[in-house]
């Protein structure tokens, strides 16, 4: 038997906060960050920082506690992600943005 954490059936906050993650981590390496580069393939990372926020989102309860507001917090957390994805997804696309 698999654990919730591979079944996408079941709500699991951790596999959702994997996959934010992993999808940060790829997009700083796609984006190569110091030195921002214009690559369409940081639209993956994109969808999976979006992924992963709709499976942290299935986690949330109907009554407030402890545990929706740490899924609130979580959802903050993947909200700042998606937009430092988008930043380095549209940055190099904005010429004009970085002449001084």
């Amino acid at each position: 038997m698999a654990p919730a954490l591979f079944n996408p059936r079941t709500r699991s906050l951790v596999r959702g906060n994997i996959i934010v993650f992993a999808s940060v981590a790829a997009a700083t390496l796609l984006s190569r960050f110091p030195h921002l580069h214009a690559t369409l393939w940081l639209m993956l990372p994109v969808l999976g920082c979006l992924l992963g926020m709709a499976d942290t989102l299935r986690c949330i309860q109907k009554r407030w506690n402890l545990y929706h507001g740490g899924v609130m917090f979580c959802l903050y957390m993947d909200l700042m992600a998606i937009m430092l994805v988008l930043f380095f997804l549209l940055y190099p696309y904005l010429v004009w943005l970085g002449e001084a």
